[in-house]
């Protein structure tokens, strides 16, 4: 996938294709089914398609103590873009000055001048431009003076209503990784860096990674059932993933990620690695005694194995 950051700066952009524009973040069911949707337009016509985001998200810049932690990084969105089989991403950096170019405007400058699309598709409640003042019609008076086509196309809904990027992050503040993963079609990621920590683990005999984290957004404090991968391994393995305090050990201290892999000895710190969440398994606790912490863990361990056997990855 070519990707483009800056349009307005650059002047090798995919011209003539299907365009859509959004923020995508998660890329979740509804996000996918869109862009497949385009993808597959865009083949049918033998023209290139499009997808143009932003970056940062605009609540960031417009009202940051409202803004929400974003799902994904901006690599995590690209790669989950380019697997919808997206061929060219334009990623423009919003700052508070593009946040006032009228919606007419942006509509011109980008979809007519930079990429003559030849049909751009959103979602039917999307909104844009300066004071969201811009919508499908909008879009649409846009391209009837200038020839390309505009949809607007319907979310995609569940038993409990429209998938969205809020009910993705509300089930993760939840701990409910199993419903995020229902909403995104997938298990929910973080990237980041294997960082040293204290080596507690390693003495009650479950040496742990520390995962420095590169993602906005955590689940809920906890024990999680959870599978990493190691790129230099270039192998996911199977590991339990405290997030907390761990109050057992430390009456104040900073939240950590923690993961003991499973069957796993080498020494990985500073790797990058990306960690998924599938079952949470308990809520994190105080216990009496190391001696009562450290069964807890093996009884972890098991039924992460368990799950993880159940669906036939062990």
């Amino acid at each position: 996938m070519n990707v483009v950051r800056d349009p307005f700066r650059v002047v090798d952009l995919p011209r003539g294709g299907v365009v859509t524009v959004g923020n995508f973040d998660g890329v979740h069911r509804g996000h996918h089914e869109m862009l497949t949707e385009v993808a597959a337009r865009a083949k049918e016509l033998d023209v290139p398609s499009v997808v143009v985001t932003f970056d940062p998200h605009p609540l960031s810049i417009l009202h940051p103590d409202g803004a929400p932690p974003m799902i994904q990084t901006l690599r995590q969105r690209e790669e989950s873009i380019e697997a919808c089989g997206i061929e060219g991403l334009v990623v423009i950096p919003f700052t508070r000055d593009f946040s006032l170019i009228p919606a007419e405007e942006f509509a011109r400058e980008l979809l007519v001048r930079k990429l003559a699309a030849r049909e751009v598709r959103v979602g039917e409640r999307f909104v844009f431009g300066r004071e969201k003042g811009g919508n499908v019609a909008l879009l649409r008076k846009v391209g009837e003076a200038a020839g390309f086509d505009v949809h607007g196309i319907a979310d995609v809904t569940d038993e409990q209503g429209i998938i969205s990027s809020t009910r993705i992050r509300a089930a993760l503040a939840e701990g409910d990784t199993g419903r995020a993963e229902k909403l995104l079609g997938r298990p929910y990621a973080m990237d980041g860096l294997i960082a040293k920590g204290d080596r507690m683990g390693r003495k009650i005999g479950f040496p742990t990674i520390n995962l420095r984290s590169e993602n906005e957004l955590c689940p809920r404090d906890g024990v999680y059932a959870t599978r990493v991968l190691i790129r230099s391994f270039e192998r996911t393995f199977v590991c339990v993933t405290n997030i907390g305090r761990r109050p057992t050990v430390y009456e104040d201290y900073a939240t950590t990620i923690e993961s003991y892999i499973l069957d796993f000895t080498s020494d990985v710190y500073g790797e990058p690695v990306r960690l998924w969440f599938y079952e949470r398994l308990r809520n994190e606790q105080v216990f009496p005694s190391m001696l009562e912490l450290t069964a807890q863990i093996r009884k972890d361990v098991e039924r992460t194995r368990a799950y993880f056997a159940s669906k036939g990855e062990w």
